[in-house]
């Protein structure tokens, strides 16, 4: 058997205050990663435009210019492949995709936006990859510096998966404006805080079973720079690593109380405190403060893994070398669609059957008609299965309400651009082909997902036409193409000797001109003889 040598891959998260990266190398034989590179930048993305909400000019440069260094420090260890993730900043930003798209045109760096609870599911792969659960329950929570995800687990499946939009860049720049801060800020800040986690921590403790007592875990740098003020003041010292150092609710109390008298500069003459740090700090205390309050727990633990391990730990689970503990965690796409699906009440005997003719189309033309992988497949499975999604809404335009409801049901697993791959797929099985003019079509602001979008959707079209009657007419399809490459047969098996397929066909005919238009080739259906019973 072949050894599989290491691989070195880079892991990076555009954050709203810093742009993190680290770089691995991945042992398939253990299988494990060791990081043998960080990096760091404050570029504070997060200080938006007030008036649009637009990411500013000088913003987008710091981010760029920190990227490229990532590029330069990634490049020089030889990495394979840069991962790169965006969180709420640039998910909420109205110039946000804009952004990506000139990361893409500058850097040829593709950055993936991910939706809040995709982050929060990585963030909790990151940290089991670090931490050991036993199996008890176990509250992460991430502050960033524009939103706070809460994640309730045990080392399976999390149970409970949030994400909030309080974090400590947002709070600091919409509701700070003394310093240090007055008594009447203070006050309606931690009112604000505890308002917005009250239900998502309602939301986590309806997963808790009766007599769980979880403990609770922190990652981000903010509960870092909280740990080491503390580990200087109580060890004299600053342990290294910090995962695993923890402190009580109590003292982190005396903390918040000494950080809202000082003004910023005296924060900042704190050791380990930088200057960007020392301006956000507080707002960031003040959330940790109110949800170990809600929770009412009085302890929390540091793990320095988070959301960059956690893209790592994806990244292997998706490339099949990780078959233990974690390894329920490689079906979570699947399971997604399909937990979509029962909540929208599909008809699942009928999309696993269009599912099957279009990954069934999808294989036998490729390398002829295409040359898509494996990751495309699977979001042509996705789609496919949800594509009827939108009878739940109405039977009138279904495909453009499944649209809405495949764009809006935080699928798991899924980056935004494939979650909108997959949206569009559904709405474009029937009627209209896909066009500019449409927004969900231009809200691919990648060319490659255009394509897929343009091809596949031809794939789910015929794959849709070849059950109409939702009975599963056709037992089996053969695409055969032509030596000259101007016509492709398509041969069907019926399932019912004597079936004339009548209504199978014609949809076919009515379906195929998207897929005759794309492929510039002929569609020919044949309905095999044999199976037909002689009439007579």
């Amino acid at each position: 058997m072949a050894v599989e040598h290491d691989r070195i891959l880079a892991a990076i998260d555009v954050g709203t205050n810093s742009i993190h990266m680290v770089v691995v190398r991945v042992q398939p034989f253990l299988p494990t990663f060791s990081i043998i590179a960080r990096e760091k930048a404050t570029v504070r993305l997060g200080d938006r435009c007030k008036e649009t909400g637009n990411l500013t000019e000088a913003a987008m440069q710091r981010a760029i210019d920190a990227l490229k260094r990532c590029q330069e420090i990634a490049k020089s260890l030889s990495a394979e492949q840069i991962i790169a993730v965006a969180t709420s900043a640039v998910r909420e930003a109205p110039n946000g995709r804009d952004f990506i798209q000139r990361v893409e045109t500058d850097l040829g760096l593709w950055i993936n936006l991910i939706s809040g609870a995709e982050e929060a599911r990585r963030i909790y792969l990151g940290v089991l990859s670090g931490m050991e659960f036993d199996l008890q329950p176990h509250v992460l929570i991430d502050i960033g510096g524009g939103s706070t995800e809460l994640v309730l687990g045990d080392g399976q499946d999390p149970r409970s998966l949030s994400s909030t939009k309080i974090g400590a860049v947002r709070l600091t720049a919409e509701y700070i404006t003394t310093d240090p801060i007055s008594d009447a800020e203070f006050q309606f800040l931690q009112a604000y805080i505890r308002g917005m986690l009250e239900r998502p921590i309602d939301e986590l403790r309806a997963h808790l079973r009766p007599g769980e007592h979880p403990r609770m875990v922190g990652t981000s740098g903010t509960i870092e720079a909280l740990a080491t003020i503390h580990a200087r003041e109580h060890l004299g010292t600053v342990p290294t690593p910090l995962n695993g150092y923890s402190f009580q609710l109590k003292d982190l109390r005396d903390i918040v109380y000494r950080l809202r008298r000082l003004n910023c500069a005296a924060r900042a003459q704190i050791a380990g405190i930088n200057d960007r740090r020392a301006e956000i700090i507080l707002a960031g205390a003040m959330i940790l403060l109110e949800a170990m309050s809600l929770l009412d727990i009085d302890t929390i633990t540091i793990c320095e893994r988070s959301l960059r391990e956690g893209l790592v730990v994806d990244w292997m689970l998706t490339h099949g070398l990780i078959e233990d503990r974690l390894r329920y965690q490689s079906s979570v796409r699947q399971r997604s669609v399909l937990k979509i699906a029962r909540k929208y009440c599909v008809n699942l005997p009928y999309s696993e059957r269009v599912a099957e003719f279009a990954l069934k189309l999808f294989d036998q033309t490729k390398g002829l008609l295409h040359s898509w992988g494996d990751d495309e497949r699977e979001l042509l499975w996705a789609a496919a299965i949800l594509h009827n999604c939108g009878h739940f809404i109405s039977h009138s335009a279904h495909h453009k309400h499944s649209y809405y409801l495949i764009r809006n049901g935080e699928l798991l697993g899924y980056t935004e651009i494939e979650i909108e791959t997959i949206a569009n797929l559904a709405r474009y099985h029937r009627k209209s082909n896909p066009k500019k003019k449409h927004e969900s079509y231009r809200n691919l602001t990648s060319k490659k997902y255009r394509r897929v979008v343009e091809q596949l959707s031809a794939l789910l079209r015929l794959a849709v036409a070849l059950d109409r009657r939702q009975i599963g007419a056709i037992r089996d399809i053969t695409c055969q193409l032509s030596p000259d490459r101007q016509e492709l047969k398509l041969r069907l098996q019926a399932t019912q000797t004597g079936d004339d397929c009548a209504l199978e066909l014609w949809s076919l005919d009515s379906k195929k001109m998207s897929f005759e238009a794309e492929f510039g080739l002929k569609l020919i259906p044949i309905l095999e003889a044999a199976t037909i019973a002689t009439r007579g």
